[in-house]
């Protein structure tokens, strides 16, 4: 970082939510619950992935990659507010802001890019059948989530070290509940030209360019779906895409709203408000999304919890 003249401040402040004593303990207690549910539910839903052999597929495994993606994606905020919710000291030190940077934007980009995977998996397991275990071999999916993981890494790190060399004479109020990209930049006393022009690239490579192929993929689904004279296999076949199509959605809307319109057409409030939803909540009902109406993850469930009642069952007798 390069510091001003007669600039002694090192830390940023997080302005966070304007709330009383009441909408602050409501606000810690939902923080909280948030964050450990999102924690459990993606930790329960990578064990019973990785442990049960029936779902061991391309869906699932993108699905565990997701799920670690959001353990991160939550990991990188929702602690730090929490503890400015509940003490109220709002100080960050600009490298722990550097740091949440990096791990929030590496994975909100891997986040983009397993479900864009996800997207181009149900393509091909609906468009393309006969081939679904051709093209979607283990090599295909392995490098598929390298490239999420990588891709995202790089350009977390670019994007960081940009940020990094800004200069911070006029304000070190950060007017939101995290380090977030567009409110670092907009108090930055440097000229922040370079950092905007790759912020528009990277809008374009990490929202337009997966978007259009997950909307691309499910106009050629839908289309194909529709092709199905059996009612029965065509509701079969839709019902495959359902909780990944929830996810999309849920993701990119509140996404679009904080990231594409612009800031004049809505207020700090709902800013921040719809900026909790896809930080916080999308997060946290990724595993419900994925479970509660999942028959495959439901039956491994049961499995995994067969033997656990059998053992119980000898155990006890033994006693």
């Amino acid at each position: 970082m390069k510091y001003c003249e007669n600039a002694t401040m090192t830390d940023f402040y997080i302005l966070g939510f304007s709330t009383n004593k009441t909408e602050q303990l409501l606000l810690s207690v939902g923080i909280m619950i948030m964050y450990l549910l999102t924690i459990v539910g993606n930790l329960v839903i990578t064990m019973v992935i990785v442990l049960a052999t029936n779902l061991h597929t391309p869906m699932y495994f993108f699905l565990c990659n997701l799920a670690i993606s959001d353990i991160i994606y939550v990991s990188s905020t929702l602690p730090k507010l929490l503890f400015i919710t509940i003490t109220q000291d709002n100080r960050i030190s600009f490298a722990d802001c550097i740091s949440q940077l990096y791990f929030f934007t590496f994975a909100i980009g891997s986040d983009i890019f397993v479900l864009t995977s996800m997207a181009v998996d149900r393509y091909v397991a609906i468009c393309r059948p006969l081939r679904y275990t051709v093209i979607m071999n283990r090599r295909v999916c392995g490098t598929m989530s390298a490239f999420c993981w990588i891709f995202s890494a790089v350009n977390s790190l670019l994007l960081t070290l940009l940020t990094s060399v800004l200069e911070f004479c006029n304000s070190h109020e950060i007017s939101h509940f995290f380090c977030d990209i567009k409110r670092i930049t907009s108090v930055s006393s440097s000229d922040t030209t370079i950092s905007e022009i790759f912020m528009m690239a990277e809008d374009i490579v990490f929202a337009f360019v997966p978007f259009s192929l997950t909307v691309a993929s499910y106009v050629q689904i839908i289309t194909t779906i529709l092709k199905i004279r059996s009612s029965e296999t065509r509701f079969k076949a839709f019902s495959s895409c359902t909780s990944h199509l929830t996810t999309v959605l849920l993701f990119y809307g509140p996404l679009s709203i904080v990231y594409v319109i612009p800031d004049s057409k809505h207020s700090k409030e709902q800013s921040e408000l719809i900026s909790l939803l896809f930080v916080a909540v999308v997060p946290m009902l990724n595993p419900f999304v994925y479970s509660l109406r999942n028959k495959d993850v439901l039956d491994a469930v049961r499995k995994l919890e067969r033997p656990q009642v059998k053992f119980l069952r000898h155990r006890n007798c033994d006693l």
